[in-house]
């Protein structure tokens, strides 16, 4: 309850809307009841490295969660952070550098048959540093809210690495990188892929199936008018 009014409030904020209440605020990715959790500090510990992500879809949820359906805009986002040991931290700061961070990311996809995997980055929020938040839902509220379109993605951009990776789940799970084709999997896949400049171009040419990237984000969709009125 405490998190919703924080959120109510920032939107309040944010849009200049005299109350909270009259807008009308969606969290994507959302799945009430799950017990989907990142899979570290268990071995093998995963996180996810050096990339752009969109979940493409989630067990017992609908599938695009993270597909813009109507104009609006994102004014948060939220990741559930595993706990890694000692052990585990050591070994992703010494190869994947130091802090993990996450940042959320505005995408649109290429609307023709052979552009359909290639994803532009639009807009981006901050980077935030996660180390001070592990073993917990950080939601951080943008300063800026960002301007999303309809058909827009809203991917998540760990530029070093962060403990948000479930897997071990049913296909159903999918979710798609910014790593190209032949480039799936380790060694290659370590390479940095995290989209970082606006208007660059990737191909998210990797699916990977049975896995979950552990994010949300908080969308307000523009307000549909009642009343025709003339131009």
């Amino acid at each position: 309850m405490k998190r919703f009014l924080l959120l109510t409030s920032a939107v309040a904020l944010a849009l200049g809307l005299a109350q909270p209440a009259s807008a009308r605020v969606v969290e994507l990715g959302a799945l009430p009841g799950s017990t989907v959790k990142p899979s570290c500090p268990a071995d093998p510990c995963e996180a996810a490295v050096r990339v752009t992500a969109i979940q493409g879809r989630q067990a017992g949820g609908r599938k695009n969660p993270y597909y813009i359906r109507a104009d609006g805009y994102i004014v948060a986002f939220t990741v559930q952070l595993a706990k890694p040991s000692d052990e585990q931290m050591a070994f992703f700061d010494d190869n994947f550098e130091t802090p993990p961070q996450v940042r959320l990311s505005v995408l649109r996809r290429g609307d023709k048959r052979k552009t359909r995997l290639n994803y532009r980055l639009l807009a981006q929020s901050d980077v935030y540093d996660v180390d001070k938040y592990l073993g917990s839902s950080p939601t951080f509220v943008l300063d800026q809210p960002m301007r999303v379109k309809k058909t827009n993605w809203i991917g998540i951009t760990v530029p070093t690495w962060a403990p948000i990776f479930a897997n071990n789940l049913t296909n159903a799970d999918w979710w798609r990188s910014s790593r190209a084709k032949g480039r799936c999997e380790p060694p290659k896949s370590l390479d940095q892929f995290a989209m970082q400049e606006l208007r660059e171009v990737n191909v998210f040419g990797c699916t990977y199936h049975g896995a979950r990237m552990m994010y949300t984000a908080t969308y307000v969709p523009d307000p549909k008018p009642t009343v025709k009125t003339e131009k």
